[in-house]
């Protein structure tokens, strides 16, 4: 696991249900290796945004990770950007969804790495 460079990052993971703390570990963990590949996306941004840990790259949409009601938890993404339009498309009936602005997780199991990671170097490529 990489370290955190922002403590209240740190403590907005450590304050998560067990459930959400591991299933959002393994997404940011899909994050950082997915921005690694992503010139552009470098420097990436580790910080809390509504209170969430949020990813940022220089020319990209904000990428968040938390709980959500619907299920333990969640990828968000900007719900006005074409993201989760572009990944159903791309992946029509693959993943549950909250309209255009969550992928939806019950399980670490179900993170699969070419599809979530196609969505999350959208994400961080957006504005290129």
């Amino acid at each position: 696991m990489t370290k955190f460079s922002d403590p209240a990052v740190a403590a907005a993971f450590d304050a998560f249900a067990p459930a959400t703390r591991v299933g959002a570990l393994a997404l940011r963990d899909l994050v950082l290796a997915t921005a690694q590949g992503v010139p552009q996306a470098q420097p990436l941004q580790e910080a809390l945004r509504w209170g969430q840990p949020a990813y940022l790259a220089p020319r990209g949409s904000t990428i968040r990770l938390g709980g959500h009601k619907s299920a333990p938890f969640a990828l968000f993404v900007h719900c006005q950007s074409r993201l989760i339009g572009d990944f159903t498309l791309a992946f029509p009936d693959e993943d549950r969804l909250d309209g255009t602005r969550a992928v939806l997780f019950d399980d670490p199991g179900q993170i699969d790495p070419v599809r979530h990671g196609w969505l999350i170097a959208r994400a961080l490529t957006y504005h290129l």
